[in-house]
């Protein structure tokens, strides 16, 4: 599958035709403006990193600070600028948002509790879940995977982790959509989820507390170093950040992984059959091509300049934030041979997905995981499944972090 060519003057960013496929203008800033200093939707003022090597580069760099503190916002605008992090909320103050030595300190005390034996021991009753929620809608010829499949599978697959028990995951599912359709702020959909979400998290790691089982909140609060443990906040932040990016990012990394497959049939049928041997060498390799070629992972989160500094040659001042984008980089044929083809036989494949540096993803392994179970399932399943919608009247969802479908509409044979 090949995409639009380059336009040959500037692009107009974050316009809903930008949305919907955003390459061929990443493709124009990667040749004329590789480090492009734009306004974002918010009024905000950002330079956006679209080259692999200068990406790679301001993703390990230490002056680039993961706090919004060093934000270089006029007084006048302060707190009214959008920006993740801005106000110092308890759940605000997780992995994603902090620099070393709190950041070191955080992520060796949650590695403990989060690692790659726990996730190997969660494939069954990953796999439990792809299997119940295809179940559900096997027999009626359609579904839209974003509701019925994308969304619901890691929802609870993070709740079962967590130990939230199973007669309140519904309410999680319901929190979580508030918090990915625009709720309008504070007041808004996505306000009432995040006090909801703390509340209920909360009260949870004070019960748990008192009887710990082997769930990851309870390996959270047994998590130690040299004595030192995580504060409750610390344990309801993890939490927070592991829910919703961890939803989210395995949410659109099963629905663009499908449209993708779907629309290339020669690369479907390798990766059917793949499914089909249960060969997870290549299926493993088919989940990085895809988290490559249309990730679910468009910017990397915020960083700011503690300092000045160049990046491909452009200066950046100190207080300036800097959004690195994924995507462009992971398209750059500098770095990738024939980038904007889909390519399951890709094996040399370092793309930034999942970031690189400190900040890497640490829920990267059971994002893998459940994408790969859930596409293996599908496909295996479904031999005839097909997009049923014009793949131009789908819809994505606009946003500046995560990029992912509205719905999507397939049919097959009960």
């Amino acid at each position: 599958m090949t995409e639009s060519p380059t336009p040959s003057s500037a692009p107009e960013l974050f316009s809903w035709e930008f949305a919907s496929n955003p390459y061929p203008a990443y493709a124009w800033l990667r040749e004329h403006a590789p480090v492009h200093r734009t306004t974002l939707p918010s009024g905000v003022e950002a330079w956006l990193v679209t080259r692999y090597a200068d990406a790679r580069q301001a993703l390990a760099d230490p002056r680039l600070s993961k706090n919004a503190d060093h934000h270089d916002e006029p007084s006048h605008a302060k707190g009214k600028t959008g920006i993740p992090g801005e106000r110092k909320a308890e759940l605000t103050t997780h992995l994603l948002n902090i620099d070393p030595p709190d950041h070191t300190r955080l992520r060796r005390l949650v590695s403990k509790a989060f690692t790659p034996r726990r996730v190997a021991e969660f494939a069954p009753r990953v796999q439990q879940l792809t299997d119940d929620l295809i179940d559900a809608f096997a027999t009626k010829g359609e579904a839209d995977l974003i509701h019925d499949f994308a969304f619901p599978l890691p929802i609870y697959a993070i709740c079962d982790l967590l130990g939230v028990p199973r007669e309140d995951q519904d309410d999680f599912r319901e929190w979580a959509g508030m918090m990915i359709r625009h709720g309008g702020g504070p007041r808004g959909g996505v306000g009432r989820a995040v006090k909801r979400i703390r509340a209920y998290l909360v009260d949870l790691i004070h019960r748990k507390r008192g009887a710990l089982t082997d769930d990851l909140i309870s390996d959270l609060i047994r998590a130690s170093d040299h004595g030192e443990h995580l504060t409750e906040n610390e344990v309801a932040a993890m939490c927070f950040v592991l829910l919703l990016a961890g939803f989210e990012t395995t949410v659109n990394l099963i629905g663009n992984g499908t449209h993708a497959l779907l629309r290339d049939q020669e690369q479907m049928r390798k990766f059917r059959a793949a499914a089909a041997q249960g060969d997870t060498s290549v299926l493993d390799a088919a989940v990085e091509e895809l988290l490559r070629y249309d990730g679910p992972v468009e910017f990397a989160t915020w960083r700011f300049a503690t300092q000045p500094l160049e990046i491909g040659g452009q200066r950046i001042a100190t207080g300036e934030p800097v959004l690195v984008v994924l995507a462009a980089a992971n398209r750059d044929p500098a770095r990738f041979e024939h980038p904007d083809v889909l390519d399951l036989d890709r094996r040399t494949n370092p793309h930034l997905g999942y970031g690189h540096g400190i900040h890497y993803c640490l829920g990267a392994p059971l994002a893998r995981l459940e994408a790969r179970t859930a596409l293996a399932t599908l496909m295996d399943r479904f031999p005839d499944l097909k997009l049923a919608a014009d793949p131009a009247e789908l819809r994505w969802r606009g946003g500046l972090i995560m990029r992912g479908l509205r719905s999507l509409p397939v049919s097959f044979t009960p």
